[in-house]
């Protein structure tokens, strides 16, 4: 049985335990601190086989009700005679080469994606108390951004595996994640939590994807499955580095806040990784019989970039 927490006790885990300060007022790196060089030296122990699996989702050219804005991919090619085209000639000389273009609104629920800091804030401003009327701006954010990350997500990997400990196949809206839940599950696995860690927690998305095809997962208006907002105070007792998850914070919640599990990001300054691929992972850490892993995020370096699409890379 889970106990949620009262509206004042979700307020105190966002308001009253953050992380502001903690690194100095002008600190635009936030939980990344707790990664250290010897943290990331300890989390290549975590290597057993060398085994490596991308945790992302292909990015998608597609409409639908999840990917409103599709990704944009253009080609362009040439052969050696010089002439460009769109459509491959018939007749083209040996040799040429081709070049493209990317573009992709990210954040939402079909790309798997970094939220930087400058990405949400609630009612007492971005992290570290900064306003984002004045960082916010339509050229990129002037505090936070994605930049200051570059080189920082090389740590050890946790992943709690939510439906093998439930002994079913996902999570559903009725039956958010609980922290308490979190705390019995690093227990069952024999996991440990160390500061800097990122936490991958599993819930099933792409099972429940499968027994419900017309409802894209995040699809507006209909309640969410994931996280329940009884998992910050979990998130900030392990002083864990990131979140990555399939599913994300559980809706509606009965909080007057602007955001429960995604306030870890103004709050504690950790970064999130929305819209993982999680099943593989969680079938090969079974398989071993060992949940830990080194985790590596690259984003894309955008000066101001409120996150990036990401590949994140578990080896094994």
């Amino acid at each position: 049985m889970n106990n949620s927490p009262s509206n004042a006790e979700v307020r105190a885990a966002l308001f009253d335990r953050n992380n502001w300060g903690r690194w100095g007022d002008a600190d635009e790196r936030g939980a990344m601190n707790l990664i250290t060089p010897e943290s990331r030296l300890a989390a290549i122990g975590s290597v057993r086989s060398g085994q490596t699996l991308s945790l992302a989702r292909t990015i998608s050219t597609v409409a639908d009700a999840n990917n409103p804005e599709p990704a944009q991919h253009w080609m362009r090619f040439w052969h050696n005679g010089g002439e460009s085209a769109v459509t491959r000639p018939d007749d083209v000389e040996p040799g040429g080469w081709a070049v493209d273009f990317y573009g992709v609104s990210y954040h939402g629920f079909a790309t798997t994606h970094l939220d930087a800091i400058s990405h949400v804030w609630d009612e007492q401003g971005m992290y570290n108390g900064r306003d984002p009327h004045e960082h916010v701006t339509p050229d990129g954010a002037t505090f936070g951004g994605v930049e200051h990350w570059a080189s920082d997500i090389v740590t050890r990997g946790v992943l709690l595996d939510v439906p093998a400990h439930r002994g079913g196949a996902y999570v559903t809206a009725d039956t958010p994640v609980h922290g308490s839940e979190l705390e019995q599950i690093v227990a069952a696995q024999g996991s440990e939590l160390h500061p800097g860690d990122a936490l991958c927690v599993y819930s099933g998305r792409e099972a429940w994807q499968r027994d419900n095809p017309s409802t894209p997962y995040g699809m507006s208006g209909i309640p969410r499955a994931g996280l329940h907002a009884s998992c910050l105070d979990f998130l900030r007792d392990n002083d864990l580095s990131l979140l990555g998850w399939d599913m994300l914070d559980n809706k509606p919640w009965d909080y007057d806040v602007a955001f429960t599990t995604h306030g870890v990001i103004w709050a504690y300054g950790m970064a999130l990784v929305d819209n993982m691929i999680l099943e593989d992972l969680a079938a090969a850490c079974a398989k071993r019989g060992a949940y830990d892993f080194l985790l590596v995020v690259a984003p894309l370096v955008v000066k101001g970039g409120t996150g990036s699409p990401v590949n994140p890379i578990a080896i094994l």
